[in-house]
């Protein structure tokens, strides 16, 4: 029987129904954890051991069902990455809060759109690209471990997984519970003056499990990249900008305010750069696919489209014209709207007119850069940042030119505003892609069905849409964010992203943005990557891969804060020693998936943790319910916090192995 004969249990309402619901754990955790380190992490393998555990007792249950569920979930989690934008609305004060359909038609609209934008980017980036895809891949892996057999070892790695994800989970939970009840220490950090120079530095550690998880599951590649970045930003810039612009005072707060003022700003130049070199690199095989999708859509029309096998089956190209038409209606509705309650309102046609047009063109050079990049590097770590400092320059260059001689020397509030709605949508598009892309190659790697698939990331773009103003709504009030209004705790999420776009767009608007800054940035994202290409050229017949040095993950260790950044490449560092320990054994494969499962555990825990406690401290107005001891604890909480920090990842470690030879 042949592959298009077979009857297959796909894109049933009960996947759908799942997915959905893992939606709102997933995507709640993403928020959180974007607002705090400026991370998000891809869904798609915890989504996938959720629904293999809960969908193993139906007989009917199959691994394109399976496969089906984990879309529904990683779509709407990626979504969060819309947190890197919104929150800027709130710190400039034009918002108070995250008005729910507003926020809501710029996720779904602009996910939407960049769901259409993948699908004939599918055959360029996945189908015709030998990209390595690592968590579509591990995905995929995952599926057919769980799914594919029911015999006593699958049943047995499945449940394995799941005690994985488990585990991870409650040790996190816990780890955060501590924070919480301020026993362990949220961070630890050491400033110095370098001698008599007046310079200074430092290096900080968020006593976070949720970053070494990340960490691990970005790979050493992008660990030694960051490590890279910190080096640039903590060894070199910052201490060199503290000598050249000395001031009194503590070393942390001069070393950070030169970081916060001028180091992000080269960060971001090097960013900008490595993306523009992404996007050149993409212009043939994305010219490719769009030929095939065409092919594709003649074959069809000629009445042949039962020649085509499963896994080409796209969702029809007419189809995906028609959606992306569609989906420009309510992004016009809500510019529309934006612009004509304010001073903008005589601007509204000519405004109105360009945004659409640069949401069009732009979003599918992000779609197209963020797509290669998730196929690079996986998506937790492709440049979705990065292209949105772009994605604001340019909105803000555009805003200004139109908008600027009707505002004059007033109130530039509402053109940063426009211009951060612009970008709002924009990057709804990038982050669509960004994950659709890595799902579509895990369903071409269990063959499943591409128009079902990318059905099921429509839902699930839509389903994520609806929880992240919920979410965000939660902990403005419960936390607030920095620059802005704090809310009840007294304890403002940084929302790193978030406020260097909303920097951009002022200092742009405002004319005063330091452009020499960026322009060193660039000319060192210039540099990375050369050196990047170099070594992929020069080893590129290595055995094990050819080394790299991916330059966005410099840049973004550069504008990130240290103490983000150092907890994940801790933990790229130890996933990477894991991973040869473990290897070399009969068992390394599982064990490396357990690994996997169990630091995706700890995303999730922490996350899901600090969610609950915002919900806690708006219930109770209180800006620390659960705390249990004062300030005096400082340095015992310290001490505990860091021992568990190493213990609790190495006690997982220690437990994947060991039961990897079990399994």
């Amino acid at each position: 029987m042949t592959a298009a004969a077979s009857p297959r249990v796909e894109l049933t309402l009960r996947g759908v129904i799942l997915g959905i619901a893992i939606t709102a754990v997933f995507t709640a955790a993403n928020v959180y954890l974007g607002l705090k380190v400026g991370l998000t992490f891809a869904s798609s393998i915890p989504a996938a051991v959720i629904s293999m555990a809960l969908l193993r007792a139906v007989k009917s249950s199959t691994i394109y069902e399976n496969n089906i569920v984990q879309t529904v979930a990683s779509a709407a989690g990626a979504m969060a990455s819309v947190i890197f934008v919104l929150p800027g609305l709130v710190m400039i004060g034009w918002w108070t809060g995250f008005p729910f359909w507003i926020n809501f038609g710029i996720c779904a609209a602009g996910g939407v759109l960049g769901v259409m934008y993948t699908i004939p980017l599918r055959r360029a980036l996945v189908t015709q690209s030998d990209l390595p895809y690592p968590e579509g891949v591990a995905a995929a892996e995952v599926l057919k471990v769980g799914s594919g057999a029911r015999d006593a070892e699958a049943a047995g790695e499945g449940k394995a997984g799941l005690a994985a994800i488990t585990l991870g989970s409650v040790a996190s939970a816990l780890f955060a519970l501590g924070t919480g009840l301020k026993v362990f220490a949220a961070e630890v950090t050491a400033f110095t003056r370098i001698g008599t120079t007046g310079a200074a530095t430092g290096i900080g550690a968020s006593m976070s499990l949720a970053l070494v998880g990340a960490g691990h599951l970005m790979g050493i590649a992008v660990g030694i990249a960051m490590a890279t970045g910190l080096a640039i930003a903590w060894g070199v810039a910052v201490p060199v900008l503290t000598h050249l612009y000395p001031a009194a005072g503590d070393a942390a707060d001069v070393a950070t305010k030169i970081w916060s003022t001028k180091v992000r700003f080269i960060g971001a130049g090097a960013i900008g750069v490595a993306a523009i070199w992404t996007l050149g690199k993409l212009a043939a095989p994305v010219t490719r696919g769009l030929a095939s999708a065409l092919a594709a859509q003649a074959k069809r029309k000629a009445g042949n489209a039962d020649d085509l096998p499963l896994v080409e089956r796209d969702m029809p190209i007419g189809w995906v014209a028609l959606t992306s038409l569609a989906c420009l209606v309510p992004i016009a509705i809500l510019i529309i709207k934006f612009v004509g309650a304010g001073p903008l309102a005589p601007l509204v046609a000519p405004l109105t007119g360009v945004a659409l047009a640069y949401i069009v063109i732009a979003g599918f050079a992000v779609a197209a850069v963020c797509g290669y990049m998730a196929g690079l590097i996986g998506s937790s770590n492709s440049p979705v940042s990065g292209l949105a400092i772009l994605a604001v320059l340019g909105a803000a260059l555009m805003t200004a030119a139109i908008a600027k001689p009707l505002i004059g020397d007033g109130d530039v509030k509402p053109l940063v505003a426009f211009a951060l709605l612009v970008t709002g949508v924009l990057l709804a598009v990038a982050v669509s892609a960004n994950d659709n892309l890595q799902d579509l190659k895990t369903g071409q790697l269990v063959d499943a069905t591409p128009w079902r698939q990318q059905v099921a990331l429509v839902i699930g773009v839509v389903a994520g849409s609806a929880v992240i103003p919920v979410i965000l709504n939660l902990l403005n009030a419960a936390n607030g964010f920095v620059g802005g209004p704090e809310g009840i705790s007294h304890d403002p999420l940084p929302a790193p992203q978030a406020t260097l776009i909303s920097t951009i767009a002022t200092g742009v608007i405002g004319g005063k943005l330091d452009w020499g800054l960026i322009g060193v940035g660039g000319v060192l994202g210039a540099v990375l990557v050369l050196v990047d290409e170099t070594l992929r050229r020069v080893t590129r017949n290595r055995a094990a891969g050819p080394l790299a040095l991916p330059p966005l993950g410099v840049g973004i260790a550069i504008y990130l804060p240290s103490a983000v950044t150092f907890p994940v490449v801790l933990g790229a560092l130890a996933g990477w020693i894991y991973d040869r320990l473990v290897s070399r054994g009969p068992s390394g494969e599982v064990a490396k998936r357990l690994g996997v499962l169990a630091v995706s555990g700890l995303i999730v825990g922490e996350s899901l943790f600090n969610v609950a406690l915002a919900g806690l401290i708006v219930a109770t107005n209180k800006g620390s319910p659960l705390a249990i001891v004062g300030d005096a604890f400082e340095g015992p909480a310290t001490l505990l916090a860091a021992a568990a920090f190493v213990l609790v990842p190495l006690a997982l470690y220690l437990w994947s192995s060991a039961r990897a030879k079990k399994v």
